[in-house]
């Protein structure tokens, strides 16, 4: 194991609508047989969540699924749509072993691509002795809405 994916899901922007006027949305996020999710948050289609969600990294070519759902009472739940989080810059600035550097210093950015889910620039930032990235999803798979989120990886620690 390299360590644990510390995901924080901030917020929903502009979900879409799957009940009669609103959603009752929540997110799941997978990592091969591993999956966590958010509380469901009623009636909204710009839900705040700020929920910490922790996965095991094992193997950083697996990728990372964030999915949000419309939580149903009396049948299945509804899919809203998805996004993959790639990790993969966010690891490359970590290898570099940075270290004691002014808060709040932007070490990369990683700009929207056809290989990302970015809605936007995503930074990779140092801040309060830790390295995080924050990051606005495009749902793929869905007439629109988009994401927010935090990502930290906490290495895994070796015993002297």
């Amino acid at each position: 194991m390299l360590g644990l994916v510390k995901i924080k899901v901030c917020k929903g922007i502009n979900l879409p609508v799957r009940d009669s006027t609103s959603s009752d949305p929540y997110v799941a996020i997978t990592m091969a047989d591993q999956r966590v999710k958010t509380s469901v948050k009623k009636n909204s289609c710009n839900p705040i969540w700020n929920e910490e969600l922790t996965l095991a990294l094992k193997d950083p070519d697996i990728p990372i699924v964030l999915s949000v759902y419309d939580k149903d009472t009396f049948t299945g739940d509804d899919k809203m749509g998805g996004a993959r989080i790639d990790i993969k810059p966010y690891l490359e600035i970590l290898k570099m072993g940075l270290q004691d550097l002014p808060n709040g210093v932007k070490v990369d950015r990683v700009q929207p691509s056809k290989d990302n889910c970015l809605a936007c620039e995503s930074c990779i930032i140092w801040e309060n002795g830790k390295m995080t990235q924050d990051m606005i999803l495009r749902l793929q798979d869905a007439e629109c809405g988009e994401v927010e989120v935090q990502i930290e990886l906490i290495p895994k620690c070796i015993p002297k």
